[in-house]
């Protein structure tokens, strides 16, 4: 399984020049309004776009390349580089993917496209993808570990389009084995942006029911699908929903007559459901977050902002123990909060604090490299209190 490492962000909006290490399996990130933690969980929603589509549309819908770009970054470039790990021939190798996006004239092009590790316990890594301006080469072989570097096989490509990422093309075929398996991670990670308001209401039957749209839309034919072909996860679902809502005792789907399907929470105190219409907000998001951290098959990659709105502060703890228990199964996630509640539910080595710097530009602060943060966390403090008194440097919440 894929695990992000660290993250270099040059020039995407607020985020001059910052930095992310050891990312932890289970991420959480807090700061003021402004200080750009929905900026840094767009770079993911970014990347996807880029995949998705190509590198002009994902920047067209946030504006163009000059409203992406940081403030002041007049003639410079954009770009963004994650480190994972991932196996390659029994073994967990550090993979870097650097990409960097300028304009030629007014159109928007990839300037560099690189991924890249080291074969060997020793020396430099070696690209095994590397494009320029559409047109480049990829290594064919990169599993043959026998081969020298010069041995490698390398077959040049040419993309038609500046705009088009290289692992798009490429990653579709196993033998670009680092491109195949980043191609498919960023196409499976679910970058949330949940809306009670469309997860209620009467849906059609037919539809997606393997996995929670993002937006939620579809959680009556998820929640259907887990119940009718996987009655024990539903089941659990279920069980926890009975213990942190007060009075619901059951959930159902119901088809309706003109093949459309319907959410039903049935409350102990009353013998008839009530559809979710009724049902308040919080009952809705707390389902919806079990139905998505309970999935079958989950996302190798996941990010939630503000998990905290509409629920009651006593059920956060709960909710981010849920969250580190889906990082544990496999799967990566990053939260971001305003939450002291959820906060004291955190280790200390999986907080991160965003600020501004003076020149007015996002840095990257980790909990763990705090020593009084660290030395309070030892003696028995929480991190939401710490917080509170203003312990994060710039990210104070009074």
């Amino acid at each position: 399984m894929i695990k992000i490492e660290k993250i270099c962000l040059r020039n995407f909006k607020t985020y001059k020049n910052a930095e992310m290490s050891n990312v932890p399996r289970f991420c959480v990130v807090v700061g003021a309004n402004g200080s750009g933690k929905s900026t840094l969980f767009d770079v993911f929603g970014f990347l996807r776009d880029c995949l998705t589509f190509n590198v002009t549309r994902a920047l067209r819908t946030r504006g163009g390349f000059h409203e992406v770009v940081s403030r002041g970054a007049d003639g410079e470039n954009l770009s963004i580089e994650m480190q994972y790990r991932m196996p390659i021939t029994g073994r967990e190798r550090l993979v870097t993917y650097g990409l960097e996006i300028g304009l030629e004239g007014k159109s928007p092009c990839i300037v560099r496209e690189v991924l890249r590790y080291k074969r060997g316990a020793h020396g430099s890594p070696f690209h095994f993808l590397d494009f320029s301006n559409g047109v480049g080469e990829a290594v064919t072989n990169e599993e043959d570990f026998d081969k020298t570097h010069e041995e490698l096989t390398k077959e040049r490509q040419d993309l038609g389009q500046r705009d088009i990422l290289a692992v798009k093309g490429l990653g579709q075929f196993q033998r670009f084995r680092a491109a195949n398996e980043l191609r498919r991670l960023i196409e499976n990670w679910h970058v949330s942006d949940f809306h009670v308001s469309m997860a209620r209401g009467v849906k059609e039957a037919v539809g997606d029911a393997e996995h929670l749209s993002v937006t939620g839309d579809n959680l009556q034919q998820v929640a259907k699908n887990l119940h009718d072909s996987y009655p024990e996860i539903f089941q659990s679902i279920l069980r926890k929903m009975r213990e942190r809502v007060p009075g619901v005792c059951d959930i159902e789907t119901e088809d309706t007559l003109d093949g459309r399907l319907l959410l039903k929470f049935r409350n102990d105190t009353f013998e008839d459901p009530f559809i979710d219409k009724f049902v308040s907000d919080g009952t809705i998001k707390m389902f919806a977050y079990l139905v998505l951290l309970h999935d079958p098959q989950p996302h190798p990659f996941l990010c939630v902002e503000e998990p905290e709105n509409q629920l009651y502060p006593k059920l956060l703890p709960a909710l981010a123990e849920e969250f580190r228990e889906y990082a544990l199964r496999g799967g990566q996630v990053f939260v971001s909060t305003h939450s002291p509640d959820f906060l004291n539910a955190i280790e200390v080595d999986e907080v991160f604090w965003l600020e501004k710097n003076e020149a007015g530009f996002t840095d990257i602060r980790r909990a763990s490299d705090d020593p009084q943060i660290v030395d309070y966390m030892r003696d028995g403090d929480q991190m939401g209190y710490l917080w509170k008194q203003g312990l994060f440097g710039k990210a104070d919440p009074r």
